[in-house]
């Protein structure tokens, strides 16, 4: 009986969102000392600006100060 691996999970995933047309990198493409990185540490998880552009541009009618709200609170949560 064959297993399924994390591995065999990411690359589905990974097949799963190039159909869809989004643009996969290697991690070490992006890294923090990477040439184009993509977030300051290896600790930040989060793309805080990618994640703070597409909430104005999901949210165009809240008031920025709501939209930073809810940043502050993604960050305590």
């Amino acid at each position: 009986m064959s297993s399924i691996t994390e591995s065999h999970v990411e690359e589905a995933a990974l097949a799963w969102l190039t159909e869809l047309g989004y643009g996969v990198k290697a991690g070490p493409e992006i890294a923090p000392d990477s040439s184009a990185p993509k977030r300051p540490s290896y600790d930040d998880v989060v793309l805080t600006k990618r994640l703070e552009r597409a909430v104005a541009r999901l949210n165009p009618s809240i008031p920025e100060e709501a939209r930073c709200d809810a940043l502050r609170r993604r960050r305590k949560a």
